[in-house]
């Protein structure tokens, strides 16, 4: 497919011809918001199931852009991870207070998107996760060591586009890595996209219902 990719659905096939044929019991989570578009075209060519998977990041007061940490949910599960040249010199009542309003909003947006629909397990299952892209990676990082303490089969980390040392990190914590696109000059995820509008939260919860209608008994 020609670069940058038209838009978030576009980018999810072209990561699907990527990954090929994945064996086993697979299972497709979308990082929230921006992700889940993505892991919607991924698991529908790929005949899997989707959910979704929030992580937020933890922004650094005054400069919420730059990440100390993030905090992923699966399920009852947190868990956090921290950016440590960011982290380091934020005292910890400033990081506690950040993660706590974080925690706050990712509980919210799991409401919003599952109701009372549990997560899917995840157990002895092959799971993909799926972003938009990665710059810094955090926010992935925390995803991938979230689905692990749920014992997965396999974790693989799956974007459309990507830094190349961000990729190199992720590789040291997810089974695999598989990512479409590194460009040789690469200074955000929007950059790889014509259409980079943002997810809102109705668009998730309508991507969602309708990956479920299509499973069987759905």
């Amino acid at each position: 497919m020609r670069r940058p990719y038209p838009d978030r659905a576009a980018a999810g096939e072209a990561l699907a011809e990527e990954l090929g044929q994945v064996d086993g019991s697979v299972l497709v989570l979308g990082l929230a918001r921006g992700g889940v578009p993505v892991a919607a075209a991924v698991a529908s060519a790929l005949d899997a199931e989707l959910d979704v998977l929030i992580v937020r990041k933890l922004g650094l007061p005054g400069q919420p852009e730059l990440a100390m940490g993030a905090v992923a949910g699966v399920g009852d599960e947190l868990h956090v991870v921290r950016n440590e040249p960011v982290a380091a010199g934020v005292d910890p009542e400033t990081i506690e207070s950040v993660r706590q309003e974080e925690v706050r909003e990712l509980r919210r947006r799991e409401q919003a998107y599952r109701g009372d629909r549990p997560p899917i397990d995840v157990r002895d299952r092959v799971v993909i996760l799926v972003d938009d892209g990665l710059a810094t990676g955090a926010t992935m990082r925390a995803a991938v060591e979230a689905v692990r303490r749920l014992r997965p089969a396999r974790v693989v980390v799956a974007v459309p586009v990507g830094g190349m040392e961000s990729c190199r990190r992720l590789s040291r914590v997810a089974d695999q890595v598989v990512c479409a696109w590194i460009p040789q000059y690469f200074s955000a995820v929007g950059q790889a996209y014509r259409d980079f509008s943002p997810v809102d939260d109705d668009e998730v919860r309508q991507v969602l219902a309708a990956s479920t209608a299509r499973r069987p008994g759905g």
